[in-house]
């Protein structure tokens, strides 16, 4: 590492702050200020100030492990590339393609996530890739497409937020998951707009909002249509830019005249008032936002919930103007462009359809290969876990922890010890790689150079900070020695540069074009927005026929695109430029209470942990903030069960139990616990949470499952 700092982005979520990297006194890495990125502004959570103490060698993987009479042991590179090609030529062999699954991760580089998606198409010709993104924001991304034409979590800056007049926060508590973005809130009241935010907890979010509706858990749906059904009765629609600009109102404001106040009230259980005092505040100012995140997304009717949420958008005119629309917050780092560029089971790089024979036929091209010889869409995130030891007898699998971030954790956890072989590529040890035949040491953030794509649709460079240790190497090299001894020596380049070269030309032209992008334009620029095409005759836009030429680094033939921070300003990605309405309607969740377990519980996360807390379990500054799960309940739920503050009190669901200390607050629903996901064992959350999967998204209803509380005796 060069005594200098270095300009780069923080490894966890999607706001993709800005840092700089320089050596510190002790031969580790220090973490400064970087105030010329406009997203953080040099502001960083507990977790970014503390993300170099994973590159340490005392917490981090170095060798590769293979199992050896059952136990983990050290092993060379050559013998552990060869186990796993052995294992996945095996299988494909004895069982056929679709036998051997492929499952990513929302924290891989696009240039990662383009080769995965690359690699199991080719390679090893399955249809069975899926990503853990799916559980992040998918319902979102199929209601924008249906509404809009096009998902990108936001169709605008970050910076727009505060200059608008009204913001909805739906399911999402800022404060605690992305902490430097809890500023463009402050600055939104500051500059005199007023905030709602909707959950079924008080957090340290809603405590900032001029008004905190706490609908029950799974009930967004009818709360969206309660507010669309008030709009409607008090003339608050915008009828021109109804007429103008969208298509299906007609249904979609019938079914939302079914809905009406006092109805939503006894769903949800925000009063009348309360409701028609949201509809004024989001109503009377010229702009307004709608965001969403986990809560309304995670349900197993997702897609319609958020669709309810855009539809109010449309009706007021709220969306495709100037400091006015509905964005998602996209949760994991690179969530956005890792299901853009090809590790998501039914679509292709640049965003692209894998049904769509055009699309087929020009990513084709780019690869060198025939279009029939890709094969078409495969199971879903859940499915494919689900399927795991029974129709898929190998797994290849890179950074995720489904042992702790699936549904149904338990179940998946024995679905994973039978599978006939599994190999995983990490950082860390994490509870899946454990139960790994191999396990791989691959760089990380700062010891490697590649792009990820922001909440914002912004295409940012992380650059090279420090070496990794010896006997580790990237996932880029993990996949060019894997093709190689399964048979296919070209079109797997190891260098990052080459490959998003080759992922420009494969994009071009899709919705979510990157053509026009280049690692200059993005170290000088501080990222560039798609969708950017490049200007025709740069070369960006060909394919040559092995697909491994990397385009030209500066576009030629005309100006370059300035990229796009605002979509939908002038016409929607339709067909025809309009937005549709989708006409949805209320339904209930999937496991309603009941007699044996009348409460519901909804999970989330903590501010000093991050997702399956593989990496910052492993943190000793965070684990003092965050040691443990807990159970947050109610004063009365814990009155009546006898339980005092930090005692152990166990949740229990149809599909296992989990133990954790109370934590008692009353800002919670009486009706409802909250348990965070971040921990294995005993007080594993998603041991108990329930994949009744969105019919169209496939995501599956993590935030409401029912459940009893019982006293744990000590």
């Amino acid at each position: 590492m060069t005594s200098t700092s270095t300009p780069t982005h923080c490894p966890y979520c999607a706001l993709q702050c800005g840092m700089n990297l320089s050596p510190a006194p002790d031969g580790g890495v220090e973490v400064s200020e970087r105030t010329d990125f406009p997203v953080n502004r040099g502001a960083l959570c507990g977790k970014g100030r503390t993300a170099p103490a994973v590159l340490s060698s005392r917490v981090r993987l170095t060798a590769p492990l293979v199992r050896e009479g059952g136990v983990l042991a050290p092993a060379t590179w050559d013998e552990a590339l060869g186990r796993i090609a052995d294992g996945l030529a095996r299988t494909r062999a004895d069982h056929g393609a679709d036998a051997v699954g492929v499952f990513g991760g929302g924290g891989l580089t696009n240039e990662k996530a383009y080769t995965l998606g690359k690699f199991a198409r080719i390679v090893l010709g399955t249809s069975q890739i899926d990503y853990n993104g799916r559980f992040c924001m998918s319902s979102a991304a199929a209601a924008g497409t249906k509404a809009f034409g096009l998902d990108r979590g936001l169709p605008f800056p970050l910076e727009d937020i505060p200059r608008t007049g009204c913001v909805i926060l739906v399911g999402s508590n800022l404060a605690e998951t992305m902490p430097p973005a809890l500023r463009y809130l402050t600055e939104l009241k500051e500059n005199g707009g007023t905030l709602i935010v909707v959950d079924p907890r008080r957090t340290r979010t809603a405590e900032q909002a001029d008004l905190h509706l706490a609908p029950r858990p799974g009930t967004d749906l009818a709360l969206a249509l309660g507010l669309l059904h008030l709009v409607v009765a008090e003339g608050r629609t915008d009828e021109e830019y109804i007429r103008t600009r969208t298509s299906g109102w007609e249904d979609a404001r019938a079914a939302a005249m079914a809905h009406w106040p006092e109805h939503v009230e006894r769903i949800t259980g925000v009063s009348v008032p309360r409701l028609r005092e949201a509809v004024r505040l989001f109503c009377t100012p010229r702009t307004a936002m709608v965001l969403t995140a986990r809560g309304p997304e995670q349900q197993s009717k997702g897609t319609d919930t958020v669709g309810a949420w855009i539809n109010l958008c449309l009706a007021t005119g709220r969306a495709g103007r100037p400091l006015s629309g509905y964005g998602c917050l996209t949760g994991q780092g690179n969530g956005q462009g890792g299901r853009e560029h090809g590790q998501k089971a039914d679509q292709l790089p640049g965003y692209r359809k894998l049904t769509d024979p055009a699309a087929r036929r020009h990513v084709a091209e780019v690869w060198g290969v025939d279009p029939d010889s890709l094969p078409g869409p495969g199971r879903s995130a859940y499915e494919l876990l689900d399927a795991l030891g029974t129709d898929i007898r190998a797994l290849l699998l890179m950074g995720s922890n489904p042992v702790v971030s699936a549904p149904r954790a338990a179940h998946i956890e024995r679905r994973i010890r039978s599978l006939g072989f599994l190999a995983v590529c990490d950082v860390v040890l994490s509870e899946t790689a454990a139960l790994a035949d191999v396990v791989l040491p691959v760089t990380q953030w700062a010891e490697e150079t590649g792009t990820t794509t922001s909440l914002e649709g912004r295409v940012l460079l992380r650059r090279q900070a420090v070496s990794p240790p010896a006997g580790v190497r990237s996932d880029l090299e993990v996949l060019h020695e894997l093709a190689a001894r399964l048979g296919v020596e070209k079109g797997f380049p190891a260098d990052p540069e080459e490959v998003f070269g080759e992922l420009r030309r494969a994009s071009a032209g899709g919705p979510a074009d990157y053509s026009g992008i280049t690692y200059r334009r993005l170290a000088e620029e501080n990222g560039v927005f798609w969708p950017c095409p490049a200007p025709a005759g740069s070369g960006a836009r060909g394919a040559p026929a092995d697909g491994a030429v990397p385009a030209p680094e500066s576009p030629a033939g005309g100006a370059a695109h300035p990229g796009t921070p605002r979509l939908f300003l002038d016409r929607f990605a339709t067909d025809d430029g309009l937005a549709r309405f989708v006409a949805v309607s209320h339904r209930a969740v999937a496991e309603e209470p009941d007699a044996e377990y009348p409460l519901l519980l909804t999970t989330g996360r903590v501010v000093a942990q991050y997702q399956s807390g593989a990496q910052t379990r492993r943190v000793d500054e965070l684990n003092a903030a965050a040691p443990g799960p807990f159970v947050e309940l109610h004063p009365r739920l814990a009155e009546r069960l006898g339980a005092a503050e930090g005692d152990p009190v166990a949740v229990v669901s149809r599909r296992g139990r989990a133990v954790a200390p109370a934590r008692i607050t009353t800002a919670i629903r009486p009706d409802t616990v909250f348990m965070p996901f971040h921990w294995p064992g005993e007080g594993r959350a998603n041991t108990l949470t329930n994949p009744a999967l969105d019919p169209t998204s496939r995501m599956p209803e993590f935030k409401a499952c029912a459940v009893r509380l019982e006293a744990v005796r000590t």
